[in-house]
Order: structure tokens, then sequence, then C-alpha cells
């Protein structure tokens, strides 16, 4: 932990920093891992194909590649001048100023917190498939037709225990775990790809037809894109990283984008694995459990459906470590800024981590094994929204930076870049909440969103009082550094004179 005590006399208190030990090889297996999580491996036969078809998919999987990689450069315009932690709450403040980053933030947590409670809901899946028998135990109470046993919910307890004390130790180990599952999920991704393509079964008719039966092929693209956000939500843990880069924040746009390319292409790769075996509508209607490990039991064996579940596994705990580091990161933001308790801002004396956000992160997870599968859909949608909220947001307020530094190498072809990655989240969004839309999300979902939104109101209520007589360049200091840094909105009249000494 480091501080900066001349700027902290300036403020009035210590800002709490975290230590720079993330490498480049290390943040590009944070963003790949954080991608590819379980709906690579499990969703195909779920929602995919039965929603797009086979090339309806891959079209949208390259598409939403293509939207999120302009996101991608819309952070990236802003990483350079905001190299801190928080990513898009820290963007949104300097974009929209306090209300509008609360509410990115919010929205943030919830979509991280879900990302993270779906992979554990994921590993349950996955050990039915692999262990029968063994901790699908101690019958204990059924939601929506799915049995909650106490074997699976102490099994998944224990391993988000582990991924706790891992970033209460610090992302050292945090980091060397995440590169090594990133490298496991690649090559089992591609050892199944080439199995796919050498089995007798094989065939490209096995595709057809290429869009879901009864929609039209707008229809059924729109249907996967308008995920995307969720899918490829891993790149942003990026810029949440930032404060602890060893190297230039230059470099992050290559590996915001370099992340997206190999996300887009795995994920394509495994929905046609498992088209591709067989006619994939065959497959569907025999409504196996798990149909990506049914193609690998076909292809490999029964020894080579389980070595299967090593790049599976290896894309859960990626995806929860990932977003583990990312959640902690913005809660400490956000907590350092006063948009939350200061509880979130304690860093660890010894270990130099934000260890309260990482409790309260452990706490909320472990809740989720006793509500069962029937949360997956709900938690996918309501993740989609958040990020779709968060990319438009730090779209918008990069469109404002490029606008305000005409000096930028990237003012004249980035500005209209960021209107198309405003366009690109805000499309994403209506599909999702519009309920005419083929992507409408459910009842349950927003049931769920509208708890969480109400209680995001209350908190705010409860402490926009507290955050309106903080002077913006307190705030300013405690997101970036400097009381004086340079925002895109116009700073009340009553803060103005605060800003001038600080300035000064």
């Amino acid at each position: 932990m480091s501080n900066a005590p001349e700027s902290a006399l300036n403020e009035g208190e210590i800002r709490e920093e975290l230590e720079k030990t993330l490498r480049p090889l290390e943040v590009l297996a944070l963003a790949l891992g954080a991608i590819v999580g379980w709906g690579c491996f499990v969703l195909p036969a779920i929602r995919f194909l039965p929603d797009a078809g086979p090339l309806g998919t891959v079209i949208a999987f390259l598409v939403g590649a293509g939207f999120q990689c302009i996101v991608a450069l819309s952070y990236s315009f802003l990483i350079k001048p905001y190299p801190v932690a928080g990513g898009a709450f820290a963007y949104a403040y300097a974009g929209f100023g306090s209300t509008g980053a609360f509410i990115c933030g919010w929205a943030l947590v919830l979509s991280y917190i879900c990302v993270i409670a779906a992979n554990a809901m994921a590993l349950i899946l996955l050990t039915r498939y692999l262990l029968p028998g063994v901790f699908d135990v101690g019958y204990l109470y059924s939601v929506v037709g799915w049995d909650i046993n106490a074997g699976e919910v102490g099994f998944v307890s224990v391993v988000l225990l582990l991924f706790g004390w891992m970033n209460f130790r610090g992302v050292n180990a945090a980091s060397a775990i995440q590169v090594f599952l990133a490298f496991a999920l690649t090559i089992g991704v591609l050892v199944l790809t080439f199995g796919t393509i050498t089995a007798e079964t094989s065939s490209l008719s096995n595709l057809e037809p290429l869009f879901a039966e009864g929609r039209s092929p707008l229809a059924s693209v729109l249907m996967v894109l308008a995920l995307t956000p969720w899918l490829y939500v891993g790149f942003d843990t990026i810029p949440q990283a930032a404060e602890e880069f060893t190297f230039s924040p230059h470099k992050a746009r290559d590996l915001m984008l370099l992340s997206i390319v190999c996300g887009s292409i795995v994920y394509a790769l495994v929905a046609l694995c498992v088209a591709g075996l067989i006619p994939y509508q065959e497959l569907l209607r025999a409504n196996h459990s798990w149909a990506t490990g049914w193609v690998a039991d076909q292809i490999f064996g029964r020894w080579g459906g389980v070595a299967l579940t090593v790049p599976v596994l290896a894309g859960i705990l990626t995806g929860m470590n990932g977003f583990f580091m990312a959640t902690t990161r913005l809660l400490f933001s956000m907590g350092r800024s006063k948009f939350l308790p200061s509880f979130f801002a304690t860093v660890h004396p010894v270990y130099n981590t934000a260890w309260k956000s990482v409790a309260f992160t452990l706490v909320l997870t472990l809740i989720v094994p006793w509500f069962g599968r029937a949360a997956l859909s709900w938690i996918v949608d309501m993740s989609a929204i958040g990020t779709a909220l968060a990319y438009l947001f730090t779209c918008l307020t990069a469109y404002k930076y490029l606008g305000r530094t005409r000096e930028a190498p990237e003012s004249g072809w980035g500005r209209p870049v960021c209107l198309v990655g405003a366009a690109t989240s805000l499309v994403c969004f209506i599909l999702l909440i519009f309920p005419e839309s083929p992507a409408a999300i459910s009842v349950p979902s927003w049931v769920t969103l509208y708890a969480w939104v109400g209680l995001g109101c209350l908190f705010y209520a409860s402490n926009h009082k507290k955050l309106a007589h903080i002077p913006h360049s307190r705030l300013r200091y405690l997101l970036f550094g400097k009381g004086d840094y340079p925002v895109l909105f116009d700073v009340p009249k009553e803060h103005a004179a605060a800003d001038r000494h600080a300035a000064r």
C-alpha cells in the first residue's frame, strides 16, 4: 500500500492505494478467463442454438465482438487519463458527476456478483455430470424443480471460500492461478475442436437449419446479440485493475481487444462443436443434461468427456476468480470515494488488499448455492442489463472527453467510435427491457432487478446528503488521486471555491 502525503494534507485524509503487481500476461489471462466462463460450455444447447441456430449464433458472436471492441476503444480512451481502480464507475463520475457514477457503479456491482453466482451454479452442474452421486447428497428442499443438496452447497461454499482467501492474501496468488487456468481453457477448446472436425459423423449438413426454426434470421441473431454485453463483460476487468498495472496504461487497449477477439473465437468454436457432431436439432430433442459433455463423450469416449471438464472447470474458475477480483476493486473504489461506506476501502496492513470488500463479496456469493439452477437465466439477464448500462456511460464519457481534448491523437476518429459504442449499448439495453423484443427478460428477472434497484435507491437516498456536502475536489482526489483532476461536467457553484483552492 502507498499513499500521497502532500495531496493528503490538501484533502484532509490519506487516500489508500493498491500495489502495482499485475503484468500484461496476467491481465490478459484475467480478462480472457472472465469472458469465457460457464456460459460458453453450458448455454450452446440451452439458449444459443435453440434461440438462434448455428449460423445465427456465430454471426451474433462475431458481430457482438465487433461492437464490444468499439466499446473497448472507448474504455481505452479513458484508461490513460484515469488509470485508477473502479473502471466504468470512475469514468461515469468524470463524465456525469455523483449521480451517474452511483447508478453505473451499482449496476456493475450487480453484474459482477451475478457472474460469480452463475459460475458457482455451473460448478454444481459440472459435478453432477462428472461425479454423479458424490456431491448431490443430503437433500434439503427444491426450488422450481431443482433439488438443493447439502453436499453441493458445502462443496461450492468451500470453493468460494478458497477464492475469497486467495484475494484476501493478495493479487499475486490469484493472478498466477488465473494464468494457468486460462492456458488450460484454451488448450481444451482446441482439442475439442480438432476432435469434432475429425469425427466420422461430423458434417456441415448437421448445422441445418442455419437459423432457429420459426424465427427470421435477423430475429435469431438479435436473440443472442442482446446478450453480448454479458458474454464479453470480462474485458472490462482490465480497467478495473488499472491501478495495479506494472506497465503503461497505453497497452491496455491492445489487451482488451485481444481478449474480446480470443473470447469470440472460443465461443464460436464450442457452439459449432456442439452443433456439428450430429444434426443439432436431434441433439436438442435428446435434452441431454449437458450437451457439450455428451459431444465430448461421443468423440473421445467417457474419459474424453471427463477430460473436457478440465477446460470447463478452467472457464468456471477463471470467471469466478476474475470477477471476484473485479468486484472487490469496484467496491474498494466506491468506498474510497464515499459512494459506499469507508468500510469497503479498508486496506489490510499486511497483504495490501481491500479485505473488507473481499469479505462482503464472499458473503453475498455464499448465498447463491441455496437457490438452485432456476436463478441462472435470471442472473444472465440482470448481468446483461447492468453491463450494457455501464458501457453506455463509458462511451458517452469518452465522447465528452475527446470533445474537450482536441490535442489527443484519437480525437478525430474517436468520437464517432464512441457514438457507435453508445448506440450499440443502448440497443442491447432496449432489446432486454422492451416487452415486445425477442430478447426481453423474464418476469422473475424483473422482480429481482426491481429489488436491486429499490435497494440502490434507498442507499443513495440515505447517502445523498453526505455526498452533496463533499466538495468535488475531495471526490476527485479520492477517485483519481488529485483534487484538481479534470472532469467533464459542470461543478456546482457551491463547490467552485473549494475546487479553486484545490487547484492552488
